[in-house]
């Protein structure tokens, strides 16, 4: 035992990581049901008649944190990896567990690519005021 005021159940630091590890918290899994939907940028938004997440048993503490964190404001995939300090692949497949609960559900952000060009619309609005 060391004088350093860690106490003696100190026996780990902040460089070994995580005490649990990510496999852990997938329970093994690496993928699940939809994670094809699931890339950087796919948007997590907590379903509006949601309850509390903390009743239901089988989900993990990081389940009911994806929950609160998307409850307010939607969030990317990789802000909620950011948000709770998880490995991408882990929030994916925390991700899709809620999803196959309806707790969340996925969207996708339209590419600016498939965006209609503003001067179309325009040409479309003057059109119809021309009817």
């Amino acid at each position: 035992m060391s004088g350093d005021g860690q106490g003696r159940h100190h026996w780990f630091d902040d460089e070994a990581g995580p005490v649990v590890r990510p496999y852990a918290m997938t329970r093994g899994r690496t993928t699940s049901a939809g994670q094809h939907r699931l890339d950087l940028i796919a948007v997590v938004v907590t379903e509006p008649d949601t309850g509390d997440p903390e009743a239901d048993p089988t989900l993990s503490p990081e389940h009911v944190e994806i929950v609160a964190l998307c409850r307010d404001t939607p969030q990317s995939v990789a802000e909620i990896a950011a948000e709770l300090d998880l490995p991408v692949g882990v929030v994916r497949v925390l991700v899709g567990d809620l999803v196959h609960a309806e707790l969340v559900h996925v969207t996708r952000p339209v590419p600016p690519a498939e965006l209609p060009d503003e001067i179309i619309l325009r040409d479309v609005i003057n059109g119809l005021r021309a009817l």
